[in-house]
């Protein structure tokens, strides 16, 4: 660790649908609340405008990524991320980001962590806030990362290059099991809901139990506070039945809306970060709802209507944004052994140092 942390070396990635800042674990302090109070200052916390930080305001844009050499038999690199509030004195370590974790192996190809290959480049990655296992794949011609291409995801404007994720070991990171509460369906506050933990713990409730439609604006849904004030009391009791505890101060479990799709997706969802609408949805909450799709009796299952197989399944997800595309795969009858597999995209906006 360095002694001067005046200035740190980092870099800023667009990530999927997110932003955030990429780290190296040994530049940063080894006690957990100096740590969080660095990270604080750095992105401009507690401000929602983050003036005197490199935040970008939102939630989605104020992200942080730890990555360090991985002691792991056949992984390259450790990625621990890390949520930073916008206007509290406060950073969840708890969550993942699936969106973030894309330009993890990325990072690791520009620092030297990894060794690139001519071509393309597998890095194995090790979630250590989940315990899931993602293997990424990076255009790498003339042993060069390629940014640019012509693949597209929705949520982000333009192109660039696709990257390749396949995940394992994604089922119960956080609680234990697919099904924390070990119920397919609970009742909270007079609202049915289904919670499921793949990839993300998430609360699942019909947009028509909430007294919307579920095919709102992010903006529109913004401006209902009691929505909000609703969501989060079911969050919190939602919360406790998982096992996790109270919810305040913590962005787990996640929660969505979900509805009937409308053109020839699977199911239309509005995923909630939780204090703001999510302009799309998370990776990790994508596996989610494709896997409790296939759960009979689901809230989910009942609206998509998905038959259980095994093998690999594709799920058209319906979003603000657009409609996402999530591979699901299920190698055996027990959901505890589900896979994953997603194409998202990067592009890296800074290389250099932040002064604190």
């Amino acid at each position: 660790m360095k002694n001067d942390l005046d200035r740190i070396n980092c870099m800023i990635y667009r990530s999927g649908t997110s932003k955030g800042v990429y780290f190296l674990d040994n530049d940063l302090p080894v006690d957990t609340k100096e740590r969080h109070a660095l990270i604080l200052k750095v992105m401009g916390s507690p401000d929602i405008r983050q003036i005197d930080g490199i935040g970008g305001a939102t939630t989605v844009t104020t992200k942080v990524a730890i990555i360090s050499v991985s002691k792991r038999e056949g992984i390259d690199l450790d990625y621990k991320f890390m949520q930073p509030s916008l206007n509290e004195e406060i950073v969840d370590d708890k969550p993942t980001c699936g969106n973030i974790l894309t330009a993890v192996g990325a990072f690791g190809l520009e620092r030297g962590l990894v060794n690139i290959q001519d071509g393309q480049t597998t890095v194995n990655v090790y979630d250590v806030n989940t315990g899931a296992t993602i293997s990424q794949v990076f255009q790498t011609p003339n042993r060069t990362i390629n940014y640019r291409g012509d693949f597209s995801i929705p949520g982000v404007p333009g192109t660039a290059a696709p990257v390749k994720m396949f995940f394992k070991d994604i089922a119960g990171g956080k609680t234990g099991s697919f099904l924390p509460t070990r119920n397919v369906v609970d009742e909270f506050d007079g609202i049915k809901v289904t919670c499921i933990d793949i990839s993300m713990p998430v609360v699942f409730v019909k947009a028509e139990d909430l007294g919307i439609t579920g095919y709102e604006t992010p903006k529109q849904l913004d401006e209902k506070r009691e929505l909000f004030e609703k969501l989060e009391k079911i969050r919190d009791l939602a919360s406790h039945a998982m096992g996790l505890g109270p919810c305040k101060g913590n962005v787990i479990p996640k929660f969505a809306a979900i509805s009937k799709a409308q053109n020839d997706g699977d199911i239309n969802i509005r995923y909630f970060t939780p204090e703001t609408a999510h302009p799309a949805l998370a990776v990790s909450a994508g596996f989610c709802v494709s896997a409790g799709c296939f759960i009979q009796g689901s809230l989910l299952n009942e609206i998509s209507n998905k038959k259980f197989e095994l093998g690999e399944h594709n799920v058209k997800i319906e979003t603000p944004s657009g409609t996402i595309d999530v591979g699901i795969n299920f190698p055996s009858n027990d959901f505890m052994d589900i896979e994953g597999k997603t194409t998202r995209t990067i592009r890296l906006l800074l290389s250099g140092e932040v002064l604190v």
